[in-house]
């Protein structure tokens, strides 16, 4: 059920039973407006009498707005309350943002006793407000919710106001954007999603592209978020080479992101955790995915997370991951999360319940936003986050191989010296290149380019492209023992990321496989 549709129930129910005191909390004074306004038209209500205060009009007539008196203070309305309680039955007066509610205050007893007068002639006080309520006065009623719209809401305003539209402005959007749309306006205001449509219709038409603006223009809205930073990602990140197997899974997972799931029973994917190598293009991913999927990226940077307190760090968790909820559909990058959430020598607990609410949060929510974690040192890690059911796969990110490194090579050859490699020098690069990871190749041929820019094209000589190669000095030679530990831990628990390892012998023992899957291409 809508939010909206779960909230004017349940206030109806509050209504009908007289409870002498009705918090309603949320963000959004005119969508909680139109929610009461809603249940005092009721035709079973139509004898009942409705008032509503606000600081800008005073007190006034719910249903028609006509003001009561000219004293618009908020003194003056409790005073009115008050006698209304006092001289007639089933009253109700709606104070809208009143006050500071949220503690044991004069204020707060003030209004604790029109409660009383309320209950004892079958009287509502009804406080809207964004700040909790002092449980000294909710003791005497009831609270209520009102979230942010849903997906469905938001559907449905996006309808409402294309059909405002068609025939002023052309539009292009089929059912399937206007839903794609709904996703991404979850988690801003009514009032600041039918601004972004406004917005889109004031160009002049409603294009298929636009879908994505409202991507754009609600990562504005939330620009400065506490724990989270966000990562802009150029139209070159869309690139990566190798790691065939994981592009081919995650192009089914982008299309099961981008799926209408209502009536199915599954839950949007909710993200790959990226073992292996250093240097071996885990970190780039995170930014292809962005890329090519065209979601925004943010980092949890759970180092900014740790606070001295107690307390302070799993509360900044969980304001960062209910912002990564609102933000949705986003990518989620948590780069090297083992120094985050590894704590073996942890005398605090901290780390311990920090593991807890990130791996709850993980399995539980139920929003668009695919969360890519990358480890090096992955023996660090809590076994629990391994469980099926956190992550959708792991996946180990080895050192290239020979078909890796020869389109990796490619890619950055193109990249940095603006042409595609003579192919009997591309293939003596990947004969010299044995145990070079990504960021290596990258490394080299970026020194190449350096070259081209300051000396020419004529200073790049294929004698000159190998001498780089053959003078730069991979991890995998320089600490051979921790790298051959990685892919020995790599090898037996985890999905190979690049081509698949062919099957072991009979009898012998193999790592993980994974079927090979089509359409694996350029980008994700």
């Amino acid at each position: 059920m809508p939010l909206f549709a779960e909230a004017r129930r349940d206030l109806d129910s509050y209504i009908a039973a007289r409870i002498p005191v009705v918090g309603l909390r949320t963000i959004e004074q005119p969508r909680a407006m139109r929610l009461v306004r809603e249940a005092a038209g009721s035709p079973a209500r139509a004898g009942l009498p409705f008032w509503v205060y606000t600081r800008a009009t005073g007190l006034r007539d719910l249903r028609t707005n006509a003001p009561v008196n000219e004293d618009r203070s908020l003194t003056g309305a409790m005073e009115f309350a008050a006698a209304q309680f006092t001289g007639r039955a089933q009253a109700t007066v709606v104070f809208v943002d009143p006050d500071d509610v949220s503690g044991d205050s004069p204020f707060t007893r003030h209004l604790s006793e029109l409660a009383r007068l309320a209950d004892s002639n079958s009287g509502c006080l009804m406080l809207i407000t964004d700040t909790p309520i002092w449980t000294g006065l909710l003791r005497l009623g009831m609270t209520l919710q009102l979230d942010l719209p849903d997906a469905e809401e938001m559907y449905t305003q996006i309808t409402s106001f294309l059909g405002d539209h068609h025939g002023v402005v052309p539009i292009e959007w089929t059912e399937q954007d206007t839903r794609r749309a709904a996703e991404f306006l979850v988690g801003v205001t009514e009032a600041e999603a039918v601004n972004l449509l406004a917005t889109i219709v004031a160009k002049g038409s409603v294009k298929r592209e636009d879908v994505h603006l409202l991507a754009r223009a609600k990562d504005r809205i939330f620009g400065d978020l506490a724990g989270l930073e966000r990562v802009q990602v150029k139209e070159a990140d869309r690139q990566i080479g190798g790691l065939a197997t994981l592009r081919a899974w995650l192009r089914n997972k982008r299309e099961l992101l981008e799926s209408d799931l209502r009536g199915t029973g599954l839950r949007p994917p909710r993200g790959v955790l990226l073992v292996g190598v250093p240097g071996c293009g885990k970190s780039l991913s995170a930014k292809a995915i962005s890329a090519e999927w065209r979601l925004p990226l943010y980092r949890l940077d759970l180092a900014s997370i740790l606070g001295k307190y107690v307390g302070e760090s799993e509360g900044r968790l969980k304001d960062a991951l209910e912002t990564v909820d609102r933000i949705s559909p986003c990518v989620l990058w948590i780069d090297e999360i083992e120094k985050g959430l590894a704590g073996q020598n942890d005398s605090t607990g901290v780390n311990r319940r920090l593991v807890g609410q990130f791996l709850f949060w993980l399995q539980e929510s139920d929003s668009r936003s695919f969360v890519v974690a990358t480890a090096n040192d992955v023996r660090s890690l809590p076994p629990e986050l391994f469980r099926k059911g956190r992550f959708d796969e792991l996946f180990f990110v080895d050192l290239p191989d020979e078909a890796d490194r020869r389109e990796i090579i490619a890619m950055y050859y193109q990249r940095y010296v603006k042409v595609a490699p003579p192919q009997d020098l591309l293939d003596a690069l990947v004969s010299m290149s044995e145990g070079f990871a990504g960021a290596d190749l990258e490394s080299a041929l970026h020194d190449v380019g350096a070259m081209r820019h300051i000396r020419g094209e004529a200073a790049v000589t294929p004698a000159f492209v190998r001498d780089t190669f053959a003078n730069t000095m991979p991890l995998s030679r320089t600490n051979p023992e921790q790298i051959e530990d990685i892919r020995a831990w790599g090898r037996d628990r985890a999905v190979p990321a690049g081509t698949p390892a062919p099957a072991p012998e009979p009898g012998g023992r193999g790592g993980r496989r994974i079927l090979p899957q089509p359409g694996v291409g350029g980008g994700f």
